[in-house]
């Protein structure tokens, strides 16, 4: 199988480290090139960063990094999958879409040596939604002197084994990130209201 990734030199690597290349070809597309080449699967890392690059790929799947972006604005064809900092590294790659393609998309990833874990196709996905009200509430905290940015860190990671703290999260994913994310869960519930020490970082 031919899998074409688009996406920064550190998302590639570690896409790439995820599929048996042994059997399976891996090419990188970059977003200058005039012609996209045949692939059996095509994923872009920075769908939600730059936009859409396979836009004209409509009888193969496209995977993108869409985090926010849910399945009603994308073509049938399409899966989102979450490739924010710190999830992507992770040994099960959290994917979401219409039921069935998800499905199919799911047992084409195993076969590349993927793991997947399908999620309801909602804006935020699972980990992104609860990471980000952990970091809400990491700022909630530091804005009422409960502790330092640092002692939160080391509480959480500590506390749920986590591979980070609220904060380091925050820096790995981006900070406007994670307000985007809060900003639209907000429109949907009140309890998403985001921190006001968050929203001036």
């Amino acid at each position: 199988m031919h899998i074409l990734i688009h996406g920064t030199p550190e998302q590639v690597a570690v896409l790439t480290n995820k599929i048996d290349t042994s059997i399976h070809q891996v090419s990188v597309f970059k977003k200058d090139e005039l012609l996209i080449p045949e692939a059996d699967l095509y994923m872009d890392a920075l769908f939600e960063d730059e936009g859409p690059v396979f836009k004209e790929i409509e009888n193969k799947p496209v995977l993108v990094n869409a985090v926010i972006t849910t399945s009603v604005q994308l073509a049938a064809n399409t899966i989102r999958f979450n490739g924010w900092g710190g999830f992507i590294q992770q040994e099960k790659m959290e994917i979401a879409g219409n039921e069935n393609s998800a499905q199919q998309v799911a047992r084409l990833l195993s076969d590349v040596g993927i793991d997947t874990v399908v999620s309801a196709d909602t804006c935020g996905m699972i980990g992104p939604r609860v990471v980000a009200m952990i970091i809400n509430e990491a700022y909630f905290a530091l804005a009422e002197n409960i502790s330092t940015r640092e002692e939160i860190d080391i509480a959480m990671k500590s506390g749920t084994n986590y591979p980070y703290g609220p904060f380091e999260w925050s820096e790995i994913i981006g900070i406007e990130k994670i307000k985007d994310l809060l900003y639209r869960l907000r429109t949907e519930n009140t309890r998403y209201e985001i921190a006001p020490a968050l929203i001036k970082n």
